[in-house]
C-alpha cells in the first residue's frame, strides 16, 4: 500500500458483531414488509408515508419534508402519493404559504387505513425489536442508531425532531 495507512481490519469480535448487525439490517425490513403486505396490503415504505402524515398537524406535510422523513427521493414519494390519491387516501395541493411546494394531506379514508394497519404492525415491531430488549437496551439502541445516522448524514435531524407526538394513541 506504499505510503498509505494500512486498513484497520475488524477483529474476530467486531466481525461477529458487524455481521449480526448487517444481517439484521437486511432481515428486519423484509420481515416488516412481509407483515404489512400480509395484513394491510402495504409495503413498509407505504406505511411510513401514511403513518408520517397521520402524525402531522392537520395530517398535512410538504412533500419535500415527507421525503426526508421517509428517507426517500421526491420521485419515489410522488409515485406512491399518486397511487394513494387514486385510492382516495391522500390529496395534493400547492402550499398556500409558498406555491413552489406541494402539500400532501391524508384523507379520512387514508387515516382509517393507517388506524386499521397500525395494531398488527406495532405488534410485529414490538415482537421483533422491543420485546427482546431490556428498557436499557432499547435506550442504547436509540442512541446508537442516532450516532450512526449522524455519521452517515451529519446534517440529518434528530429522530426526535422528525417524529411529532401523534394526536391519538396511534404510534409506529
Amino acid at each position: 500500500m506504499g505510503d498509505q495507512e494500512q486498513p484497520r481490519w475488524l477483529d474476530v469480535d467486531e466481525q461477529r458483531q458487524w455481521y449480526a448487525f448487517a444481517y439484521a439490517l437486511i432481515r428486519l425490513p423484509a420481515a416488516l414488509d412481509a407483515e404489512l403486505q400480509r395484513d394491510a396490503d402495504l409495503s413498509h415504505f407505504e406505511y411510513l408515508v401514511l403513518s408520517g402524515l397521520s402524525m402531522m398537524p392537520r395530517r398535512t406535510q410538504r412533500m419535500s419534508e415527507l421525503a426526508k422523513y421517509t428517507a426517500s427521493t421526491l420521485s419515489r414519494l410522488s409515485n406512491v402519493i399518486s397511487r394513494f390519491e387514486n385510492r382516495g387516501w391522500v390529496r395534493r395541493v400547492p402550499d398556500p404559504a409558498d406555491g413552489r411546494y406541494t402539500l400532501a394531506t391524508l384523507t379520512d379514508d387514508g387515516y382509517a387505513k393507517v388506524v386499521d394497519s397500525a395494531p398488527a404492525h406495532v405488534a410485529e415491531v414490538r415482537r421483533l425489536v422491543f420485546d427482546v430488549l431490556s428498557p436499557a437496551q432499547q435506550e442504547q439502541l436509540g442512541r446508537i442508531s442516532e450516532l450512526i445516522l449522524k455519521q452517515i448524514d451529519p446534517d440529518s435531524p434528530s429522530m426526535a425532531d422528525c417524529i411529532p407526538t401523534p394526536p391519538s394513541v396511534h404510534r409506529d
